[in-house]
């Protein structure tokens, strides 16, 4: 007998992008001239989230109904980054990862026809981070990473997030 569908609960599992570029993503990089934070969590996006942090942001869907196939922490953590760096809108954020390739290539959805997760998907995962306290642990983690591998500016990472509400 199958599980009443109400009573199923999903999780969504850890993101493991690539960690080396292609070539279609070193194209772009090399493209990228100004708004290197784009550069920057491409190419550390792994280490920024490990396992051990990916679970933490797991967590945040324990709870979950089963609907849509859950949207990995850690992607949709990545894309309030950029919003917070950019400025954008939720709806300005789906439309660049359908339009702006340096989006694309940090959310490793090059060429994609349609955004990886919704404008809705995207403001409750936000809510659920600020409620949590994880947009703070978010923000310090970047700054660490951008300050150890000094692959990006730490100082005005950190000026550029802090004046932004994630």
């Amino acid at each position: 007998m199958l599980p009443q569908a109400e009573n199923v609960r999903m999780r969504p599992g850890n993101w493991h992008p690539p960690i080396e570029l292609s070539a279609s993503e070193q194209s772009i990089v090399n493209r990228i001239k100004r708004a290197k934070l784009f550069t920057f969590l491409r190419q550390c996006r792994h280490q920024l989230f490990d396992e051990k942090f990916q679970e933490e942001l797991n967590k945040l869907y324990a709870d979950s109904a089963k609907g849509h196939p859950p949207v990995p922490p850690a992607q949709l953590a990545l894309a309030t980054i950029l919003q917070a760096y950019t400025g954008a809108s939720d709806a300005e954020a789906i439309e660049a990862l359908i339009m702006d390739r340096r989006w694309q290539l940090v959310l490793d959805c090059i060429d994609c026809q349609n955004a990886p997760f919704s404008q809705a998907t995207l403001a409750r995962f936000r809510t659920a981070l600020i409620i949590q306290g994880l947009d703070r642990r978010l923000i310090e983690r970047t700054v660490e990473l951008a300050q150890q591998t000094k692959g990006f500016g730490s100082k005005q990472l950190r000026a550029a997030l802090d004046s932004s509400p994630l």
